[in-house]
C-alpha cells in the first residue's frame, strides 16, 4: 500500500519545493496577487527574502546573484504592473544566459482574459525573451512545474524562465508529490561533444601556424576555466576573450591578448585578422565582436564549440562545428591533441602589434579620467574584486584596464545592454560573495536608473562600494554623436539636470564622497576598499568629452579600427 503525502496548499508547497532546490535568497516585492505566498513567507527560515524597491531591481539583483555563483536567481512580484516591470530584466538575462526562475503572481484562473484588475498575459509577454515559460493552471501541477522550471534554468545552455502562478492555485491545496527526476520531451542537453569532431579540432589545431582561442561567456558557465588554462599553456595558444568572457582566463597571463571586437585590443582584433585557425568556446559570433560578419577571420579555418547547436552557423559559417559543454569538450580536446602547434613567429607578430598601439590616454593635464580610475582600481583589488559595470563608456574602459583573474569577476550587462543594471546586480552578487569586494562602476545617467536600490543596500548594511563616472553626458551616446551624427548632442547633455549625487548618497543613509582631483583617487578608493560593513558611494568627475578606443564603427570591419583623435574635431 503507498503511503499517503501530506495535503499541502499551494503555498506551502511552493516554499517545500524552493527548500528541497537550495534557494537562500529571494528578491522580491509584495502584492495581492501572491499576499498567500508572502503569509507563508513570514515564518519561512530556511531562505532570506530581500525586499528591493522596485521589481526590475529585483530581476537584476538575481542576476548578480546568479552570475556571481552559477546557481539560479529567483525572483517573486505580484501580477499586472509587478510581472510586467520584470520584462527588462528578464530580457537581459536572456541575452546574456543567466539562469533565473520568475515567479508571478495572476489573478484567479476563472478571471484569466477578462482584463482583471492587475492582470497581464505575462507568459504572453515573455514567451521571445524566456528560455521557457509557464502558467500553473492547477495546484496538482505546481511541484512538477517549480521543478522543472530550475531544470530548465540551470542546464544546458542557461536562461531565465517565468512561471505564473494563479491566485486560486496558490491557495488551493493537494497532496504533495515532489519529482526527484525530469523528463522533460525534446529537451537533452548534450554535454559531451562528438569524438570525430573533436579529433578532426585537435588535428587542425595542432597544424596551425596561427591559432587563437576566442572565448566566451560559455566557458565561465560551464566551470570551464581550468581546462581553458590547461589547454591554452600546454600548447602556448593565445587568448582573447568577449565582455562576457573576461575572467575566464587570467587578464595578467602572458598568453591573454585582452578584449575582441568593437572595443577590443588593437592586437586582439589584428589576430582574428590574420589567424589561420580560429577556435570559438562558448561564444556565440556576436556583431559587437564580429563587426562586418563578411570580412570576419577570413582566412581562418573556424571550429565553433558551443552547447546550443541554435547558435552554430547562426551569424558566422564555421568549418568545424562542435555541440557539447565547453568544459567536457576541452578536456577532450587537451587529451587528443596529437602535439602542440609550432607558434613562435606568431607570437613575434602579435608582440608587434602590442608595441604598436598599445592602450595608452591623456594623463598629464591634471585632469581626472576613467582610465586612471579603473587602472588604480584593478591596482589595488589585484583582479581580486567582484567588479559589476553599468553599461557605456566606463564599461568598455573596465574591460579594458581592469585585469580579471578569475571567472565570474565581472558581472555586466552584454547581449541587452541595459542602463540601470549595476547598482541592483551589485545587490545580487553582495549578497552571493561574502569573502571579496563587491564594486559598482555606473555613469551618471545609468546610475539614476535604479539609484532607488540604495535603499536596499543601505537597508541589509551590504559593503558594496558605489563608484560614479559622471562625465555629465550619456558618455556612449554622445561619443557616437560627435563621430557620427554631426556633433549634435541632442538630449545627452546631463550637465544641468543631474542631481548632486553624495547628497543623493547621503539621504539613502550611505557614507558619499565627490572629487574631480586625480590626486584624490588613491585616497578614496583605499577609504572605499576599508568600509566592509555597510555601503560607501564615491563620484569620480571626469572629462566630459574622453572617448573609448580603439573603436570599430558599427557595421563595419574589425581592420577598421577607429584608434584615437587627430584633433578634437576629428579622428584617426
Amino acid at each position: 500500500m503507498r503511503k499517503a503525502n501530506a495535503i499541502l496548499t499551494g503555498a506551502d508547497i511552493f516554499f517545500e519545493c524552493l527548500k528541497r532546490e537550495g534557494v537562500e535568497y529571494i528578491f522580491g516585492y509584495p502584492g495581492g496577487a501572491v499576499l498567500k505566498l508572502y503569509e507563508k513567507l513570514y515564518d519561512i527560515d530556511f531562505l532570506q527574502h530581500i525586499l528591493v524597491r522596485h521589481e526590475q531591481g529585483a530581476t537584476h539583483a538575481a542576476e548578480g546573484y546568479a552570475k556571481a555563483t552559477g546557481k539560479v536567481g529567483v525572483v517573486l512580484v505580484t501580477s499586472g504592473p509587478g510581472a510586467t516591470n520584470t520584462v527588462t530584466g528578464i530580457a537581459d538575462a536572456y541575452m546574456d544566459s543567466v539562469p533565473i526562475v520568475v515567479f508571478t503572481g495572476q489573478v484567479p484562473s476563472h478571471l484569466i482574459g477578462n482584463d482583471a484588475f492587475q492582470e497581464a498575459d505575462i507568459v504572453g509577454i515573455t514567451r521571445p525573451i524566456t528560455k521557457h515559460n509557464f502558467l500553473v493552471r492547477h495546484v496538482e501541477e505546481l511541484a512538477a512545474t517549480i521543478r522543472k522550471a530550475f531544470f530548465i534554468a540551470a542546464t544546458g545552455r542557461p536562461g531565465p524562465v517565468v512561471v505564473a502562478l494563479p491566485k486560486d492555485v496558490i491557495n488551493s491545496s493537494c497532496e504533495f508529490v515532489y519529482p526527484e527526476d525530469i523528463e522533460i520531451r525534446g529537451y537533452k542537453p548534450k554535454y559531451k561533444g562528438h569524438l570525430n569532431q573533436i579529433k578532426k579540432a585537435a588535428e587542425v589545431i595542432s597544424n596551425a601556424k596561427r591559432p587563437l582561442l576566442y572565448v566566451g561567456g560559455g566557458v565561465i558557465m560551464s566551470g570551464g576555466s581550468n581546462e581553458l588554462a590547461i589547454f591554452a599553456r600546454e600548447n602556448k595558444l593565445p587568448v582573447t576573450m568577449t565582455l562576457q568572457g573576461l575572467g575566464a582566463f587570467p587578464g595578467t597571463d602572458e598568453l591573454s591578448l585582452g578584449m575582441l571586437g568593437m572595443h577590443g585590443t588593437y592586437w586582439a582584433n589584428q589576430a582574428v585578422n590574420n589567424c589561420d585557425v580560429l577556435v570559438s568556446l562558448g561564444a556565440r559570433f556576436d556583431d559587437r565582436v564580429t563587426g562586418k560578419v563578411e570580412t570576419f577571420a577570413t582566412n581562418a579555418f573556424k571550429i565553433h564549440v558551443d552547447i546550443d547547436p541554435t547558435c552554430i552557423d547562426k551569424n558566422v559559417i564555421v568549418d568545424l562545428p562542435i555541440v557539447g559543454d565547453v568544459k567536457h569538450v576541452l578536456a577532450e580536446l587537451a587529451a587528443e591533441m596529437p602535439k602542440p602547434p609550432v607558434v613562435d613567429e606568431w607570437w613575434n607578430q602579435i608582440y608587434q602589434w602590442k608595441d604598436e598601439c598599445p592602450l595608452t590616454y591623456e594623463d598629464n593635464d591634471g585632469r581626472l579620467r576613467t582610465e586612471f580610475i579603473i587602472e588604480k582600481l584593478s591596482q589595488k583589488t589585484k583582479g581580486e574584486a567582484i567588479i559589476v559595470t553599468d553599461v557605456g563608456q566606463h564599461q568598455m574602459w573596465t574591460a579594458q584596464y581592469y585585469q580579471f583573474n578569475h571567472p565570474r569577476s565581472n558581472l555586466t550587462s552584454g547581449g541587452l545592454g541595459t542602463m540601470g543594471f549595476s547598482v541592483p546586480a551589485s545587490i545580487g552578487a553582495a549578497f552571493a560573495v561574502k569573502d571579496r569586494p563587491v564594486i559598482s562602476i555606473s555613469g551618471d545617467g545609468g546610475f539614476q536608473m535604479n539609484m532607488q536600490e540604495l535603499i536596499t543596500a543601505a537597508f541589509y548594511k551590504l559593503p558594496i562600494k558605489f563608484i560614479i563616472i559622471n562625465n555629465s553626458f550619456l558618455g556612449m551616446v554622445r561619443q557616437w554623436q560627435e563621430l557620427f551624427h554631426a556633433e549634435k548632442y541632442s538630449f545627452t547633455d546631463l550637465s544641468s539636470s543631474n542631481p548632486n549625487f553624495v547628497k543623493v548618497g547621503e539621504a539613502f543613509g550611505i557614507e558619499s564622497y565627490s572629487t574631480d582631483n586625480p590626486k584624490d583617487v588613491d585616497s578614496l578608493l583605499n577609504k572605499a576598499l576599508s568600509v566592509n560593513d555597510r555601503p560607501i558611494l564615491v563620484e569620480f568627475k571626469v572629462v566630459k568629452e574622453d572617448m573609448v578606443f580603439p573603436m570599430v564603427p558599427s557595421g563595419a570591419s574589425i581592420s577598421q579600427m577607429i584608434l584615437r583623435r587627430l584633433n578634437p574635431k576629428g579622428m584617426l
